[in-house]
């Protein structure tokens, strides 16, 4: 698949000249011929191209060329399945662009960021900048309310990461998950951590933070702050961060509950939500499916109700939560967008159907990213294979990419990335 994708509507021409006139000398074409030339070229090329004199260098450098670019050719940060030691930004042709050296077993967070963050369940968190290469390693120590609980010695956590929308800053969430039980009811720990950073999103000199946690002075002084937990059960492992929301889907105890034909008085559509820059917990978000279940909504092809937990993952469609339900054994999967969450509105954007470019063999859907021009590019686990969707043309295919287990979307331009070992 070319990495290029669809055309983008080309900017006006006097917007153009106002960004190229560091380019007005590029040789026997205009500036804003150039401009429209340039932007149709893979970011690995124009790497190369770049470097041809000092006018196509400034035109690439120009955050109105990046910016346009960036639209046009997506780039992903990904763990292939068969090289753990690095972080790869990546197009949608495959292409390896960069590679960031990478703890063994780090696995990234689905995030849609100019940062990206790796973690294990043995409570190691990273964070990476991948303009310049450079790692925060987080401090592991619990927040000081949660440091004589005995059950952290060997704790398994769970990790978040997004940026607050007013104030710019980034945050981690932390979860040890269950490490008190009393009866049946099950606790998890939750932490917030500050990320400090000296640089705002599209700055070709990239974020400035500590590079690990055995600095003297900078980010490794801050603590992980205890924030309540709510009493609601929520999987820790299902975040996803959209804006300044975190949302959970619900607990597998409750899917476990229906299985067993036990009525939990709960839906397993339902969804959670922490307000990561307020930093406290909002309201439970009922789901778009169990309101329509066993309806003509359906085709009457859901005669059961188990198994909709697992068939179900949250997702960020270009700013707003997304719910996508993956009916295999009908080979497809619909895809709601919430517009309106006081009023808990959801919209059905798109069905897309996956048989038969796509191997049968995949139980659920791991993450999801909508593209700025409307394609859908969705990581199955098993195979680990990328699948695109263009509800444009209503054609999909496999991306033509080695398999991966975690995809993350990095939403600045190769063009940005200055430094590290480059492609």
């Amino acid at each position: 698949m070319a990495s290029t994708g669809p055309s983008s509507p080309p900017a006006s021409r006097s917007t153009r000249q106002r960004g190229l006139s560091a380019a007005s000398n590029a040789g026997v074409l205009p500036p804003d011929v150039l401009f429209d030339v340039l932007l149709r070229l893979p970011a690995k090329e124009l790497c190369r191209l770049r470097t041809v004199c000092r006018a196509w260098h400034s035109l690439t450098v120009d955050p109105l060329f990046t910016g346009a670019h960036a639209a046009r050719n997506p780039l992903f940060a990904v763990n292939f399945r068969d090289d753990r030691t690095h972080i790869c930004v990546v197009d949608l042709s495959g292409n390896v662009l960069k590679r960031i050296p990478n703890a063994d077993g780090h696995q990234l967070l689905c995030t849609r960021l100019d940062l990206a963050c790796v973690a294990t369940v043995s409570n190691s968190c990273c964070v990476i900048d991948p303009t310049t290469g450079n790692v925060l390693a987080l401090p592991e120590i619990p927040a000081a309310e949660h440091l004589n609980l005995e059950n952290l010695r060997e704790p398994y956590t769970c990790f978040a990461f997004g940026r607050t929308a007013t104030t710019g800053e980034y945050k981690a969430i932390r979860i040890f998950c269950r490490p008190t039980l009393t009866g049946f009811h099950e606790t998890h720990l939750f932490e917030v951590f500050t990320v400090n950073s000296g640089s705002s999103s599209g700055s070709s000199q990239g974020h400035v933070f500590a590079i690990n946690s055995s600095s003297s002075s900078g980010p490794s002084q801050a603590q992980w702050r205890a924030r309540w937990s709510s009493d609601d059960l929520y999987e820790p492992g299902s975040a996803i961060v959209i804006g300044q929301v975190v949302y959970f889907k619900v607990d597998t105890v409750f899917d476990a509950m229906i299985c067993g034909d036990v009525d939990p008085g709960i839906s397993l559509d339902c969804i959670h939500s922490f307000d990561l820059e307020r930093e406290e917990w909002r309201g439970i978000l009922h789901g778009p499916i169990s309101g329509i279940f066993q309806t003509d909504e359906y085709d009457d092809d859901l005669d059961d109700y188990r198994g909709l937990w697992s068939d179900i993952t949250l997702a960020d469609l270009r700013g707003s939560l997304g719910l996508v339900h993956y009916r295999k054994f009908r080979h497809m999967m619909d895809l709601w967008i919430l517009r309106d969450f006081d009023s808990g509105l959801w919209v059905k954007e798109n069905i897309i159907q996956i048989e038969p470019t796509f191997p049968t063999t995949e139980l659920r859907v791991k993450s999801l990213f909508m593209l700025d021009d409307g394609r859908v590019v969705v990581h199955f686990p098993k195979t680990g294979l990328l699948f695109i969707y263009d509800p444009r043309t209503n054609t999909s295919a496999p991306a033509e990419m080695r398999h991966v287990d975690a995809v993350a979307m990095y939403t600045e331009n190769l063009l940005t990335l200055q430094v590290g070992d480059m492609v």
